[in-house]
């Protein structure tokens, strides 16, 4: 496990998630990368239209997916983000202060989905040898 791994996912979490999941569990990491790609976008889209209400709404779906996940720094970045859209709703404010946040988010969406699913591929068995001074069968 590199650094970079070991703080964007929580894997206590991750392994509690994918015992209880069982045979479920690629299905729903599946829904994750299609779910997750589509709340970034909106959360950008919402970004730019300077629309803290359509970036409350998909930060709350994806905080929720990431946590169940583990994907622990990914939900604490849309957290932030999340509260402060909020904050702006109620002050009637832009989320002009969570511009760097937002443009962090794909990358950080990217790498972590990434790691995700490596660990969760089916382990490929390697060719072992069939005995001493034999061929690779």
């Amino acid at each position: 496990m590199t650094p970079l791994e070991s703080e964007l996912i929580d894997w206590r979490v991750f392994a509690e998630t994918r015992s209880a999941l069982g045979p479920n569990f690629v299905r729903i990491l599946g829904y994750f990368r299609e779910d997750g790609t589509r709340s970034v976008e909106e959360i950008e889209q919402a970004m730019r239209a300077k629309d803290p209400v359509a970036m409350v709404l998909a930060a709350h779906k994806l905080k929720g997916e990431a946590l169940q996940l583990g994907a622990l720094q990914l939900s604490i970045t849309i957290e932030t983000i999340e509260m402060t859209a909020r904050a702006c709703i109620e002050h009637h404010d832009t989320p002009d202060d969570i511009i760097e946040l937002v443009v962090a988010l794909r990358p950080m969406f990217e790498e972590t989905l990434a790691i995700l699913e490596q660990d969760a591929s089916p382990v490929v068995q390697q060719r072992q040898p069939l005995g001493f001074g034999r061929r690779f069968g």
